[in-house]
């Protein structure tokens, strides 16, 4: 059996901003792995590594960072790529959500036409923290009658996220 990978390197690649967005959130700064090729390319490859057995039809990333993930890890898939986007940034028809997060409330919506009734859907996020805004997006695929086969993530906090969507496939590359 082979040696289970680790990200621990990544994870000291993580810049800490602490008091951001507000007081009493520590803000994980992913954009040193960003701007490395080799780390993005890393991320990106464990990410599509964790769901390459499954069938997935589209892979759908969070407003906004979850976007970066998301489209090459759907690349990879070789699946189509939607996206859930904050409160009015998207130009077609919607649905929307209303969430709890970490230092308040939002609202994320998709196409109505983003997901077709049976389509295997996974969903990226950069953060899983709260699970607030990866609960809405389920929510979201569920309500267009997709299947969400699991959900993939850069960070995971200990916020409650995990268990707050503990009937789906969870996977992430770091963990604090």
């Amino acid at each position: 059996m082979g040696k289970k990978k680790t990200y621990e390197h990544l994870k000291k690649m993580v810049r800490e901003i602490d008091n951001f967005p507000t007081p009493g959130v520590s803000f994980k700064d992913i954009t040193p792995i960003l701007s490395d090729a080799k780390s993005f390319k890393e991320a990106i490859g464990g990410l599509a590594g964790f769901f390459k057995t499954s069938k997935i039809d589209k892979v759908g990333g969070i407003d906004a960072r979850g976007f970066l993930f998301s489209a090459p890890v759907a690349y990879l898939l070789k699946a189509g790529n939607i996206i859930f986007r904050k409160k009015g940034k998207l130009p077609h028809k919607t649905i929307s959500r209303e969430h709890d997060l970490e230092y308040g409330r939002g609202l994320i919506e998709v196409h109505v036409d983003a997901v077709d009734p049976g389509e295997n859907i996974l969903i990226i996020d950069d953060v899983l923290a709260t699970g607030g805004t990866a609960e809405a997006a389920v929510r979201l695929v569920e309500d267009l009658g997709g299947v969400v086969v699991g959900l993939g993530f850069l960070i995971e906090l200990p916020l409650g996220g995990r268990e707050k969507l503990k009937e789906y496939k969870i996977k992430s590359l770091i963990s604090y």
